[in-house]
């Protein structure tokens, strides 16, 4: 017994040296249960929305505020338009556009049924469910509305608001055409960030670390060396991923693929120095692989690979801006949905950029201090 006990001594004394590992024990449970209970939402609310508006009457301004009073609706783009509406929906700035003829208030006061065309971005496939069936739905109560106000009637025959929808990117709702694009930015994830965050701590644990040391490698020269090996690994895994998307799925490749692999290799390097940063603050491989594993979680939950980012939180939304799965996410659906340009995806090539000086520079800075 004696014995026992001084082991479990030894092991809690071992436990509380190594107070990173014990930190990311006890928080990870609390981040798992706050980013699960708050972050994921089902209920698709808030979809920023662009309208074209060429009717400007008090009849197509009571539509709009009924769009914006159902909840299901931001609108936030006012666009002149029909080419603006489009870009805004292309770009995924919007993910609806609500079109108004010019002759609404003129068929409204004859009885005549009105076209409504409402504009989805379909390439989520539960955001475009809830807009559709809200959209409809606005019709619909305005109709008797109008019905209502002027012969007093209820009728399900007669719709003066006729909301047309039109779903882009993705008309038939394939789950697959909106998941594999993810799940691409999701494996590259979990392998660039897993496997650098282990480099050079490996180091460390192996004894080779002094070697490196003694050598004329400068810093920047031994993080590259860190990297680049990787980014011919991933562009591996894009290959395969695509030619099985492509192939067993039937994903579409609308935009460039050579636009695809060349902003890939942001994602892949931004990912890599992601790693190379959590390998250069870690003492032990295991600390490393539960850092990584702390990055990699909120990447997959925040970032809309499964759940809209529309329904989170504006915390949790804002944090989500942080990732760069967020940003390659929109890169791929863009390219392979949409067939998008860089023109229109500048954006988010800028944050990947953006992010990659940050944590390269971290690196280097993190990895000279390890020197001294």
């Amino acid at each position: 017994m004696n014995r026992l006990l001084a082991l479990l001594k030894k092991e809690f004394i071992q436990m509380r040296r190594d107070r990173l590992t014990l930190v990311i024990l006890l928080i990870m449970p609390v981040v798992q249960l706050i980013i699960y209970g708050f972050a994921i939402n089902t209920d698709v609310k808030h979809l920023k929305t662009a309208v074209f508006d060429q009717s400007l009457s008090a009849e197509s301004r009571e539509l709009l505020n009924s769009f914006t009073a159902s909840e299901y609706f931001d609108l936030i783009y006012i666009e002149d338009s029909f080419e603006d509406v489009n870009r805004r929906v292309d770009a995924g700035d919007a993910k609806v556009g609500v079109i108004i003829p010019p002759d609404l208030e003129e068929n409204l006061k004859h009885n005549r049924q009105t076209p409504v065309q409402v504009i989805v971005d379909a390439t989520d496939s539960q955001s475009a469910a809830s807009a559709i069936a809200a959209a409809q739905s606005i019709g619909n109560v305005k109709s008797q509305e109008a019905l209502q106000e002027k012969y007093g009637l209820h009728s399900s025959q007669t719709s003066l608001y006729d909301v047309r929808v039109r779903a882009w990117y993705n008309q038939d709702f394939v789950t697959a055409f909106y998941m594999v694009p993810g799940i691409i930015g999701v494996v590259l994830t979990m392998t660039m960030v897993l496997i650098t965050s282990m480099a050079i701590v490996r180091e460390k644990e192996n004894g080779t670390m002094e070697q490196l040391i003694v050598s004329p490698l400068r810093p920047w020269e031994l993080i590259l060396g860190k990297i680049i090996p990787y980014i011919f690994v991933g562009y591996a895994q894009i290959t395969i991923a695509l030619f099985a998307g492509i192939i067993v799925f039937n994903v579409p490749v609308r935009g460039s693929i050579t636009l695809l692999y060349v902003l890939s290799s942001l994602f892949i390097t931004a990912s890599l120095s992601l790693g190379v940063l959590i390998s250069s603050c870690s003492k032990t491989q295991m600390q490393a692989i539960q850092m990584g594993v702390f990055v990699l979680l909120p990447s997959i939950m925040l970032s809309g690979f499964i759940f809209p980012r529309e329904s989170m939180p504006d915390f949790f939304y804002y944090l989500g801006n942080l990732l760069p799965l967020t940003y390659y996410l929109q890169i791929l659906r863009g390219i392979l949905l949409k067939g998008n340009g860089l023109e229109i995806m500048w954006p988010q090539v800028m944050a990947l950029v953006i992010f990659i000086l940050l944590t390269l520079g971290a690196s280097i800075k993190k990895f000279v201090k390890t020197l001294n």
